[in-house]
């Protein structure tokens, strides 16, 4: 049923009809429960397009992706966090667009949504350290949330944030409990805001325990690849004074030092141990009895469900609070972990 044919049957204008289903206040209550109640008996459903027209609005959220070599976004990472705000965006009757562009055009597409009314909102990936695009977003006018949080920045915004420091820093104790005092960090980009949180929790960590932080344990100016991973963990496995322990900011990163061990005919949890954080994802589950990897867990994708529902109540106006969610991870104990070897 189209929404000439509804109308016909309510004998009542198209206007009227279009303007009962999208809530507008100059249509009787009596004449909008008559019409939803028809809609939902008829299974009859708006065209989001028309819908759009008559609104004013996009129905649409937007995710602007960089491609930039030193930080691709467009990762299982993202997937998941991708599938979680959909699931809320298909409860809403709400769309996704997705931009990919290359890092010099970015300002131009957020200024874009705003102009051509392409998105009602954005959400904001991978916030760096003074990141100006909160700035922008507040000048532009477009409403916003933000995967993260960005150091250095005055104005106040709404996140969803893992607390970094305090994940790394109790990985760093664990590993420092079981006798380890060689630890390394592989670490992602230190210019990405929650890299820079993770190394500063592990060195709180080392510091309180009275353990040197050596330069040559720590890793950090890489995405947070398996070959990345593998690379770091054998080039530092090969130094005269090797660690005997890890710190991984991703499990596609730990997988790679897996595979170092293994280069080297070392056992993880025996010879050398390695403790990871974990985002749930849903291709590289780490689960089980017992969990391959110890590791800091949050789940993004429940972070995508939570900052997509934030950001359609901003939307909807229903709340014009900057609001802020720390998650903390979950410490899940697995077979990469053990005693410090005695030599």
């Amino acid at each position: 049923m189209n929404l000439k044919e509804l109308s016909a049957n309510l004998g009542l204008s198209q206007t009227t009809v279009s303007r009962a289903l999208n809530g507008f206040p100059e249509v009787s209550e009596a004449t909008r429960d008559k019409v939803l109640a028809a809609a939902a008996k008829h299974n009859y459903s708006p065209n989001i397009r028309a819908k759009s027209l008559a609104t004013g609005r996009a129905n649409a959220i937007g995710h602007v992706i960089p491609t930039d070599d030193r930080h691709e976004m467009v990762n299982p990472i993202f997937g998941d966090f991708i599938a979680g705000a959909g699931e809320v965006y298909a409860a809403n009757n709400y769309e996704m667009v997705l931009s990919i562009i290359k890092d010099a055009d970015e300002e131009q597409v957020y200024r874009n949504f705003k102009t051509r009314g392409t998105v009602d909102g954005v959400i904001l990936h991978a916030p760096k350290m003074n990141d100006h695009r909160i700035a922008l977003l507040q000048e532009i006018g477009l409403p916003f949330v933000v995967h993260g949080r960005a150091s250095g920045i005055e104005q106040n915004y709404s996140w969803v944030d893992v607390n970094n420091i305090s994940a790394f820093r109790r990985a760093t104790d664990f590993l420092v409990d079981l006798g380890h005092r060689r630890i390394a960090l592989i670490n992602g980009l230190e210019t990405m805001d929650f890299a820079h949180r993770r190394r500063r929790g592990y060195e709180e960590g080392l510091t309180a325990r009275d353990i040197p932080v050596d330069p040559a344990l720590m890793r950090g100016d890489s995405d947070m690849t398996e070959s990345y991973g593998h690379s770091a963990a054998h080039e530092m496995l090969g130094q005269p004074n090797p660690p005997t322990a890890f710190v991984v900011s991703s499990i596609i990163s730990a997988l790679g030092v897996r595979r170092a061990f293994e280069d080297r005919g070392l056992q993880m949890g025996r010879d050398v141990s390695i403790v990871t954080h974990d985002d749930g994802l849903s291709y590289l589950a780490n689960d089980g009895e017992v969990p391959v990897f110890t590791a800091t867990r949050s789940s993004v994708r429940e972070a995508g469900r939570m900052l997509s529902r934030m950001l359609i109540e901003k939307i909807n106006g229903e709340t014009s609070n900057h609001n802020h969610h720390l998650l903390e991870a979950e410490l899940t104990l697995g077979r990469s972990t053990g005693p410090a070897p005695h030599n």
